[in-house]
């Protein structure tokens, strides 16, 4: 049975993620902080696991891994996901406390997730694995009054880039996924403040179109691997003028 851990497990697409694959037979760790909510997901499923942590707390995040492997044996993948959309603003009306959040969850914990996911990697027998990281649509096409968001998710492309180039050696696979509106609390919400200012809602897609791109990288083989994967609404003002 091939295991999974997945950060950000307790909500939208990390949720949608978990969800699909326990249905495929995947042992599944998850990590968030609500732990009442990764419990319900995990109630009656023996292959998933609960991993209550605070991603942006180093030890937390080490003990977490390590919890995982010790049940499960291995780690096969890292689905790196955790992240955070905070409120927007042009810079100069962004407050610091914001920006400090938005890298603290988007950049250095998914850093310390990838690192302590490499490591278990690196080491175990046999050697290998594969993380997949969550970047988003937004480093190439930011929406207007997001800098901490774009700026962190295009911090992750440079991430994902340096841990394929790291991992070769030790047959660790590293891609990324930019997911452009998935129906998620996060979009909805987007949405619902676009429609009170009287602008139209972003086009957007079912969360479970991003889950199944992500069992496809994810049920690779180590020779190959999707290092740059783009899925989004059909109809979103993406390429040239829509």
């Amino acid at each position: 049975m091939k295991s999974i851990l997945i950060t950000g497990a307790s909500s939208g697409i990390g949720r949608a993620t978990a969800e699909l694959f326990l249905d495929k037979g995947w042992t599944v760790g998850m990590l968030a902080r609500r732990a009442e909510v990764l419990d319900e997901i995990a109630a009656g499923r023996e292959a998933a696991m609960s991993l209550p942590a605070d991603i942006t707390d180093p030890d937390a995040v080490s003990q977490a891994f390590d919890s995982f492997v010790r049940k499960a044996g291995r780690l096969d993948v890292l689905f790196n996901n955790a992240g955070v959309f905070v409120p927007g603003g042009t810079v100069d009306e962004i407050a610091l406390d914001d920006w400090f959040h938005a890298v603290n969850v988007n950049l250095n914990g998914m850093f310390m997730a990838a690192r302590a996911a490499f490591g278990i990697m690196r080491h175990q027998d046999p050697q290998g694995g594969r993380i997949i990281n969550n970047g988003s649509i937004a480093a190439h096409v930011p929406r207007p009054h997001s800098a901490p968001y774009a700026a962190t998710k295009s911090a992750i492309t440079g991430l994902t880039r340096s841990l394929s180039l790291d991992g070769r050696p030790y047959s660790i696979a590293c891609g990324q996924i930019d997911i452009g509106n998935a129906r998620t609390p996060m979009v909805e919400d987007l949405n619902a403040a676009k429609q009170a200012r009287g602008e139209e809602p972003d086009p957007s897609m079912d969360v479970m179109d991003a889950a199944r791109s992500i069992l496809h990288m994810a049920d690779l083989p180590l020779e190959a691997n999707v290092q740059f994967m783009t899925v989004m609404a059909t109809t979103m003002p993406y390429i040239g003028r829509g």
